[in-house]
């Protein structure tokens, strides 16, 4: 940037005053060429009154200029083009940005007050938009118990959300009610709809509807869910969804009442839906069941003339139906022409198809498709399988006992990989562990560690079952390892793993082994409950092991944990017997006065754990914890 002398300002303003004297000697000459042009009309002036009156002229010019004050603005440049420093540039660019703000009205008009709510208009149920901040955090708290299998406590969270300050939203109630509907759990799904929509004024929205609807279906009912299909049309302030049509035709057409069925399909379309595929599917399925194959046929070229968006997946149903018929080679053609079709199947679709073809011992189709599937997947552009898709592979060969098959199945991808969740991994380590194949079961559980996948309940009590019987006790024990350094939420299903493995040993009367991994685990660090305990002391004293129950028993009354009644009789009926009940008595009345000293004067004794009860009768002895 050019900088500019400080006498910048003076020589602007000279150079100003020579322009207005130029401008002065201009007018003089224009005056002497008129007087040239008309001699008759200007009077006569000599040289030297011209002279003088021409210096008079400039002096008033100049006298004039001096005199009047005029802005600074006119002898200076409006926008300088150089500045002394940077900072002054800055500045001088704050000035001008301060100058084109608008400034704030000095007077705001007050704001036009909103229009008296209707009473009488239905209240509308929750947006998007209310799923923020404090109930959001709620949401995820409630989705994260759901997906690590604990509904109970997810339903638990959410109820008792209510009446807080931070109420759930119609999101979370849904995705309880869901989780319930998806464990077959249909009478907490009624119960929860009734007590969040009914009692809790929350307003439910279409979802909310659909999952009662289904739930009915599912146990049997489907007058109910006409029921509640009635009441969306009269009360709700949303139309019904194709969702509720699809719940209510499968209903229907389960019950036998197909009929109902296609009034049901009819009315969908004058409500002004769409043909939906699915509910044509179920229909046509309805149909090949009770033998009527032309109808499924009618309603398949009604379905191609009207369907604006056809996924295909009729074609399946009509393949069963020609293989219920005994037609092999009609089945096949009417595959191959969806294939001639090429045009990129959803894998709802190819899910269907293969669950056909390998139904039908059509394994190399299948396969042939499988691999398709993998290379069409490419998300995010395009989903070619999901999850149940390696379910439905898997679940061909573990039903034929052919392991390593579906192992291979299991880990075999495409261009990019699908990431699988522990539901996936526990379906085939499941099956793994019933037929005796502990060993590819943990290799498949450190896969799943390896993957970053947190293992849950479920997956540890498919280990517990499969080593409750006392076989592959070294792999039981390496095992234990592995939950040991698992975390604290490893460490939690740990007792539950532990209690399961010990019951199947007293039973199976392997004390040796249970006492071995007793003391594994007492290295380990995993901090067992009463129930362990209790367990293993009924055992010991079954086996007549005195002298081992009476040390396990004095370190659970060390550790402050309570007894039951159950295993204080048993105990002293067996220490009786042998002339030794008085160190059980001993170890009793110490307990009994140590529990004494800790509780402050008045404090209420606690009730034994024996006589609490719960809704529904007294609790299980196995499940009782007393403090570790």
């Amino acid at each position: 940037m050019m900088v500019i002398d400080r006498h910048s300002s003076e020589i602007t303003s000279n150079f100003f005053h020579k322009k207005r004297r130029d401008e002065i000697f201009r007018r003089i000459q224009a005056i002497r060429a008129a007087r040239f042009v008309c001699p008759q009309q200007t009077p006569t002036f000599s040289k030297s009154k011209t002279m003088s009156f021409c210096r008079q002229l400039l002096l008033r010019s100049l006298r004039f200029t001096a005199d009047e004050t005029r802005p600074a603005s006119i002898y200076s440049l409006s926008r300088p083009f150089a500045f002394s420093s940077f900072e002054e540039a800055a500045a001088e660019r704050r000035r001008r940005k301060r100058l084109l703000r608008i400034e704030p009205p000095t007077r705001r008009d007050p704001p036009a007050s909103r229009p008296p709510r209707n009473p009488n208009a239905p209240r509308l149920p929750d947006s998007t938009s209310s799923l923020v901040g404090p109930r959001l955090s709620l949401h995820n708290r409630v989705q994260t118990l759901i997906r690590s299998g604990d509904l109970d406590a997810a339903s638990a969270q959410a109820r008792h959300a209510v009446f807080s300050s931070i109420r759930p939203t119609v999101f979370t109630c849904n995705a309880v009610m869901s989780a319930m509907l998806r464990a077959c759990r249909f009478d907490d799904v009624f119960a929860l709809f009734h007590f969040f929509f009914s009692q809790q004024n929350i307003i439910p929205n279409i979802v909310s509807y659909n999952i009662q609807i289904s739930a009915h279906c599912d146990a049997g009912d489907v007058d109910a869910a006409l029921a509640v299909y009635r009441r969306v049309l009269t009360t709700a302030p949303f139309p019904a969804s194709i969702f509720t049509y699809r719940y209510l035709v499968k209903g229907l057409v389960d019950s036998g009442r197909i009929s109902e069925a296609v009034s049901l399909l009819r009315e969908m379309l004058n409500r002004g839906h769409s043909s939906d595929s699915l509910v044509y599917n179920t229909v046509i399925a309805g149909f090949i069941d009770i033998g009527d194959m032309d109808k499924a046929i009618e309603l398949f070229d009604e379905l191609r003339e009207h369907c604006p968006i056809y996924d295909g997946v009729v074609h399946a149903t009509l393949m069963e139906g020609y293989w219920k018929q005994g037609m092999d080679k009609k089945a096949m053609d009417c595959y191959q022409s969806l294939l001639d079709r090429q045009f990129r199947m959803t894998p709802a679709t190819c899910n269907v198809l293969l669950e056909t073809l390998l139904k039908h011992d059509k394994l190399i189709e299948a396969d042939k498709l499988f691999d398709h599937m993998l290379d069409e997947h490419k998300p995010p552009v395009f989903m070619g399988l999901n999850l149940e898709t390696y379910k439905i592979m898997t679940n061909h060969f573990l039903q034929q006992e052919r392991f390593a098959e579906a192992i291979e199945v299991f880990r075999r991808t495409g261009v990019k990989p699908l990431p699988k969740n522990v539901a996936a991994y526990n379906h085939i380590i499941q099956h793994l562990c019933e037929n005796g194949m502990q060993t590819d079961a943990v290799n498949l559980f450190d896969e799943m560690l390896s993957q970053a996948i947190e293992p849950d309940a479920a997956t540890y009590t498919c280990f517990a079952d499969a080593f409750s019987n006392g076989s592959k006790f070294e792999v039981a024990l390496m095992f234990l390892d592995k939950i040991a350094n698992g975390g604290e939420a490893a460490l939690t299903s740990a007792v539950t793993f532990c209690n399961k493995i010990f019951n199947g040993f007293v039973k199976a009367g392997c004390m040796g082994q249970a006492m071995q991994l007793f003391t594994k685990v007492a290295q380990s660090g995993i901090k067992l409950d009463a129930a362990s305990y209790e367990i293993l002391i009924t055992g010991l004293c079954k086996e007549t092991d005195l002298d081992n129950a009476r040390t396990l028993f004095e370190e659970m009354l060390t550790r402050g944990m309570l007894s039951s009644v159950e295993l204080q009789s048993c105990v002293l009926d067996k220490f009786r017997k042998a002339g030794r009940n008085t160190e059980i008595e001993s170890l009793l009345a110490a307990a009994s006065q140590a529990s004494s000293a800790q509780r402050l004067p008045g404090d209420e004794a606690p009730t034994p754990i024996s006589t609490q009860t719960i809704a529904g009768g007294k609790l299980p002895w196995a499940n009782l914890q007393g403090s570790v």
